[in-house]
């Protein structure tokens, strides 16, 4: 039972034994020359305007949960196309019902304004 298993515990201590020795490989011979130019946060090469602890709006995490609520229902779809000959007439009628809550709930959002951004 467990030699069904073997490729997929070997091929994880293979990405671990990776991720660490190349994380100790490249402490042991990169460069230690760290200044104050070096150790300055900044972004896209920019220096950073303001404080890091800056609130944001509560709007923008509800577009954010939108965001993943609705790509994650969408990921839904892949496994079901794949199948969609095997599960036949039940399986479309399923997935229309799937589709039509997913739409109605997009218009509930959008009539609510939650998808308008100011």
């Amino acid at each position: 039972m467990l030699g069904a298993y073997l490729p997929i515990i070997l091929l994880v201590a293979v990405a671990v034994a990776f991720g660490l020795g190349s994380i100790i490989f490249s402490s042991l011979i990169g460069p230690k020359k760290p200044s104050e130019v070096k150790l300055s946060p900044y972004e896209c090469g920019v220096e950073p305007v303001g404080s890091a602890r800056e609130r944001f709006s509560i709007k923008f995490y509800i577009i954010a949960m939108l965001f993943i609520l609705f790509d994650i229902e969408a990921v839904f779809l892949y496994p079901w196309a794949v199948l969609f000959k095997r599960l036949g007439m039940f399986g479309l009628m399923e997935m229309g019902v799937f589709i039509v809550i997913l739409f109605v709930g997009y218009i509930y959002v959008w009539k609510k304004g939650a998808l308008e951004w100011e």
